[in-house]
């Protein structure tokens, strides 16, 4: 992060007027971060640092001078909160994107990869992005998994995990602290995980989602410091005003418009305020952007630029404590965007320590990869048949059922119905689909999950995947199950990744062999494998913004959250904190006359 003791005595050197620039930019219009002003000014960089900032035409003396020619001139941008592992690509690949739209720096919290791989996960994540032109900075899953008790994935984090990666030097802090019933109930492990980041001095993340009052002031009182899941606008104000970091998200695009209303009505925008993308796809990634895109929607919701720009870079550098970012100013390093205008921001140049390294977005020149080996064939399954994916109640063979099921796509409520049972098999009514999930890490050999669907309409097929937020398990969603069957039999043979089947085709695929997450595909073919895959997948599904849409397949096992989710374990409540079970009543009766009728028709 610091520059050697010999650069530092050049630097000097060099802003004296002892010694000439090795690149001198001229005639730029700076985006100030401290004042807010955008001023003329020319900026002189050694090395990989800038040595002065100075009045426009002072200084001709340099190796080198490229006129900017009143182009505005912005520090690199940081995204505070990020999993690359929803782009499903490698870090490499990931940067190659990112760096071209103007991100010099991330923090990646790792914790899907971790769910999957454990300790080895986030030590893939960093020996993968280490002497990228990015800057990574790595954090300490701590939700491995997210919910203790309610799901098992491929590890289980404690305090003895979290010492380990936080003693590492790529390891900037504790990754979003999801467990907030353990936070505030005391809990061993999340006492110990806390204290972990508390003692190392680093950050901690915080996934304050839902909190208020008392609740979310106990969950600071823990040593949480930042919180990126927010809710509506009074919600982000009482955090801000809680005293918490602000990571206002991209993901979740239609909150914006009221956030931006409510920061404007502060009397001043906190250096607390900072932005993020969460979880990014890789065919949004490439057509509309990262962190670009979010400012650029700020901007058209009516926040100026300048604040923008400031969220995304001094702001952030603050937060990372990453004194060196964040700030065109001398000792400070020369990560720098040129944009032609601040009423719609996209990058003309980047320069990343003193080197230009992409023009009118697109790199100069591509980034080698690691060398370090990607871990593959996680999925511990064997092949699934048609009757794994059928719905049978305690051994009935005919009669009725009263079931608890789930209700709602992103905000999940608690759903009662009555089932017919015909053959051993549950008939689903009109208007349900079936969910279904599988311990894929070889942890356990418990059956698969299923549970009724309400709120996502009659599935036409199935979608499978087992990038599933957060113990990425098996998890396929449909009414029938032979597609269902196909659809997880196509990601078990390859690996991982999502899958659409409808009346006995596979619609699409997109493997995803790297952990069940991440793609060996370039990032453009990747796109436009999963543009098509969630293109078709309107065939299968009626989606209806803002909740339920393809996105939401990759979020509907949070068992963290409030409201009843399915896992590997059972159909669970987030807030009880219980497996329940979604039997409430049966009935056995004799078989129907009409059954072979029912059978041929159900």
């Amino acid at each position: 992060m610091s520059s050697s003791a010999e650069a530092r005595r050049r630097a000097v050197e060099v802003a004296r007027g002892e010694a000439p620039f090795d690149l001198l930019l001229t005639d730029a219009q700076i985006v100030d971060m401290v004042t807010g002003e955008v001023r003329e000014a020319d900026v002189g960089i050694v090395g990989d640092m800038i040595a002065s900032v100075h009045p426009r035409g002072s200084r001709r003396d340099a190796r080198e001078c490229r006129s900017l020619a009143g182009r505005y001139l912005s520090p690199g941008l940081i995204d505070t909160h990020v999993h690359l592992e929803s782009s499903h690509l490698p870090p490499a690949r990931y940067a190659e994107i990112v760096l071209a739209q103007g991100t010099t720096a991330v923090f990646w919290d790792p914790h899907e990869l971790a769910n999957v791989l454990g300790v080895d996960g986030v030590r893939y994540a960093v020996a993968a992005s280490r002497d990228l032109p990015l800057q990574v900075m790595v954090a300490a899953p701590s939700s491995v998994p997210s919910t203790p008790g309610l799901e098992m994935s491929g590890a289980d984090f404690a305090g003895k995990e979290m010492e380990t990666m936080l003693a590492w030097p790529e390891v900037r802090g504790v990754a979003e602290v999801m467990d907030m019933y353990g936070v505030l109930h005391g809990s061993e492990r999340m006492q110990e995980i806390v204290q972990a980041g508390l003692s190392s001095g680093k950050l901690i993340e915080g996934h304050a989602r839902g909190l208020r009052g008392a609740e979310l002031q106990a969950y600071l009182a823990a040593g949480v410091t930042s919180d990126h899941e927010l809710t509506s606008a009074d919600d982000a104000l009482e955090k801000l005003r809680a005293g918490l970091t602000l990571q206002i998200r991209g993901s979740h695009p239609y909150l914006l418009p009221e956030i931006v209303r409510a920061l404007k009505t502060l009397p001043h925008l906190s250096s607390q305020i900072t932005v993020c993308t969460d979880d990014v796809p890789p065919d949004m990634l490439l057509e509309h952007g990262g962190i670009i895109n979010l400012l650029n929607q700020l901007i058209a919701h009516g926040l100026p630029a300048t604040d923008t720009l400031r969220f995304a870079t001094l702001n952030a550098a603050l937060r990372l404590q990453r004194s060196d970012l964040g700030l065109i100013a001398a000792g400070r390093r020369a990560d720098l965007v040129v944009f032609d205008s601040l009423q719609r921001l996209c990058a003309q140049e980047v320069y990343v320590a003193g080197r230009l390294l992409a023009r009118g977005g697109r790199l100069l020149a591509p980034i080698a990869d690691s060398g370090e080996a990607a871990p593959r064939n996680t999925l511990q399954l064997a092949a699934l048949s048609a009757d794994d994916f059928m719905m049978k109640i305690g051994g009935i063979r005919h009669g009725s059922a009263r079931l608890r099921h789930i209700r709602g796509a992103r905000f999940t409520e608690w759903g009662e119905v009555d089932v017919d049972i015909r053959d051993g098999r549950v008939q689903l009514p009109a208007g349900f689909s079936l969910i279904w999930v599988k311990h894929r890490h070889g942890r356990h050999r418990a059956a698969p999950q299923i549970a009724l669907l309400e709120g996502w309409g009659e599935l036409r097929g199935a979608i499978a995947t087992s990038y599933s937020h957060d113990s990425h398990n098996l998890v396929v969603l449909g009414r029938s199950p032979e597609d269902m069957a196909l659809a997880a039999n196509r990601l078990i043979a390859s690996g991982g990744g999502m899958a659409l089947a409808q009346a006995g085709e596979i619609l699409a695929h997109v493997a995803m062999p790297i952990a069940g997450m991440l793609s060996d595909l370039p990032a453009a073919e990747l796109a436009q494998q999963f543009r098509t895959l969630r293109d078709l997948s309107a065939k299968i599904a009626d989606w209806e913004p803002p909740y339920r849409v393809f996105k939401a397949i990759e979020g509907t096992c949070l068992a963290c959250n409030a409201g009843p989710h399915l896992t590997d374990l059972g159909l669970t409540d987030g807030g009880t904190r219980q497996i329940v079970d979604p039997l409430i009543s049966c009935r056995e009766t004799a078989a129907p006359e009409n059954a072979n009728e029912e059978r041929r028709h159900g």
